[in-house]
C-alpha cells in the first residue's frame, strides 16, 4: 500500500474512534460506487451522517478542511442518496460532516470536526453551511 494510502486509512481509523466516542454509530466505511466513495456512514441519533475525512502531515500546503469545496459537497450529498437508494432506506435527515486529521507521526494527532457541513430533510432544500 502506498503511503498515501496509509496516512489515509490511519486518519480514517481516527475518525472513526472519534466519532464512537461521540456516541454514532458506524454503519459503513469505504462505500463505493460509479459516482465515487464516502469515507464513513454513521449514524448519529435519527441523522444519517456522510462523513468525509481528510488527513495531512502537516498545514504546509492548507488546511485539511480546505479541500472540502462545493463540488464536493454536492458529490457527497449524491453519494448519500446513492447508499440510501442501495439499502432501500428512507433517511428524513441527513448531513454531510468533515473531519480533519493532522498527524505529523512525532506526536499526538489532531482531530477536528465539522459538523453538519450540508443538511438536508427528504422534504426540504439542502441547507449548505460555510465554514470560511
Amino acid at each position: 500500500m502506498k503511503a498515501k494510502d496509509l496516512l489515509g486509512r490511519h486518519g480514517e481509523d481516527l475518525a472513526v474512534g472519534y466519532l464512537e466516542t461521540l456516541g454514532m454509530l458506524i454503519v459503513e466505511r469505504n462505500w463505493r460506487c460509479s459516482e465515487g466513495e464516502i469515507d464513513v456512514v454513521a449514524l448519529d441519533g435519527d441523522a444519517l451522517v456522510i462523513a468525509e475525512v481528510k488527513t495531512r502531515r502537516s498545514l504546509d500546503y492548507g488546511h485539511p478542511f480546505e479541500a472540502v469545496g462545493p463540488d464536493k459537497l454536492a458529490r457527497l450529498h449524491r453519494l448519500g442518496a446513492a447508499w440510501c437508494r442501495d439499502r432501500e432506506l428512507r433517511m428524513p435527515l441527513r448531513r454531510v460532516d468533515v473531519i480533519a486529521v493532522v498527524d505529523d507521526g512525532g506526536g499526538s494527532p489532531v482531530v477536528e470536526h465539522l459538523k453538519g457541513v450540508a443538511e438536508w430533510r427528504s422534504d426540504a432544500p439542502i441547507l449548505w453551511r460555510s465554514w470560511a
